[in-house]
């Protein structure tokens, strides 16, 4: 479990609330994240991230983590930020990206993909995870007139997926293999990477994933980092894209040894010689499965399966507004027999008692 740090409960209008499960970036730095910004702040660094010794010390770990000496490492803000820069760098004017419908960059950032002048091209999956069936229908339709459609040019899936999907093996190289023969290249997003890959369903592996795609990111934001994405990119289009689009579009960080010095303290390794940022993913690994347990037991109904840190319940109108009162989860859907799918997320600081008590709340609430 990860080591621990005393938060203050949260309350509203004076009401007591149990920790929050609505999200896994609410919490602050981890401790070792956290020691490393204290203790490099008095440092003078370079602008931005060239030169800077925390950040060119995490491209070093990073490249060794992903098996990938010769990957350039770039450093982003944020999810949002990563995607724009990740799809766009790597598509011209009249090409498009092909995910699935409920893909983050479709649904839940704006139309940012849009607003540069790029156009998504969703296929009709249904479980958050792009099959090389719907992909060949939506390339076939796309290019079926030439020049007179987007053409397909780059995939994008997730890890986890939107619904707490983790990919296998067969799963990803199916896709990989679709994509390669049809020249597109493959981004990964990467925001709940580390819990993908810390997962008990789990059999790929960083250096498999690398090896494979044409860019992804290791997520921060979501596991135990203030914020931050490391991009690993493997494509030479992107390789030259990236550092352009970055200033264009905003997400450059003048003090990027911010970035720099919470990469390096995730990925030094540490306790039996694993890097902080896996076991920061195991906790909230483990907690969620102990939650998704305890409430399958207490009777509740799973949407869906997740064997990541997020996991998704239906629920009633009633146990809805109760369950988002206490512990803050998320409404994802509403049903049309009119009930609710919440979303419970784990992170990093997530304790087994935080989970306890969740669940003896939600037994007062069981049918």
């Amino acid at each position: 479990m990860a080591q621990q740090i005393a938060v203050a409960p949260m309350t509203i209008e004076g009401r007591l609330l149990m920790r929050m499960f609505r999200n896994d970036y609410s919490e602050g730095a981890a401790p070792e994240v956290l020691e490393a910004l204290v203790r490099t702040n008095d440092e003078q660094c370079v602008g931005y991230t060239e030169g800077d010794p925390h950040c060119e010390r995490a491209r070093e770990l990073i490249r060794a983590a992903c098996g990938r000496p010769d990957a350039d490492v770039e450093f982003c803000v944020g999810g949002t930020s990563a995607n724009v820069i990740g799809v766009t760098g790597m598509l011209r004017d009249w090409e498009g990206v092909i995910c699935t419908r409920d893909a983050h960059i479709n649904v839940h950032e704006t139309g940012a993909i849009a607003a540069c002048g790029r156009t998504v091209l969703p296929t009709a999956d249904a479980d958050g995870f792009l099959t090389p069936d719907e992909a060949e229908r939506v390339w076939r339709f796309q290019t079926s007139t030439g020049r007179h459609m987007t053409r397909p040019a780059l995939v994008y899936i997730t890890n986890a997926t939107e619904i707490g999907g983790v990919w296998d093996r067969a799963r990803f190289d199916a896709i990989c293999d679709w994509a390669h023969s049809h020249d597109l290249r493959v981004f990964l997003d990467g925001a709940r990477l580390a819990s993908a890959l810390t997962s008990d369903e789990n059999d790929l592996t960083l250096e498999h994933i690398a090896q494979n795609v044409s860019a992804f990111y290791l997520g921060g934001t979501k596991n135990g980092l203030l914020f931050g994405e490391a991009m690993v990119i493997c494509d030479d289009m992107l390789r030259e894209s990236f550092p352009y689009l970055q200033k264009e579009r905003g997400g450059l960080m003048a003090k990027g040894r911010l970035l720099g010095a919470q990469f390096e303290a995730a990925f030094t390794p540490g306790e039996k010689s694993e890097a902080p940022w896996w076991r920061y993913a195991r906790n909230a690994n483990a907690c969620a499965a102990r939650l998704r347990d305890g409430l399958v037991d207490l009777g509740f109904e799973p949407y869906g399966h997740s064997a990541s840190n997020q996991q998704f319940f239906r629920v009633s109108a009633s146990q809805e507004q109760a369950l988002a009162d206490a512990c803050g989860c998320e409404t994802f859907y509403v049903l049309d027999d009119d009930t609710r799918v919440v979303r419970f997320v784990t992170s990093w600081a997530t304790r087994e008692s935080d989970v306890d008590e969740l669940l003896a709340f939600a037994q007062t609430l069981a049918r």
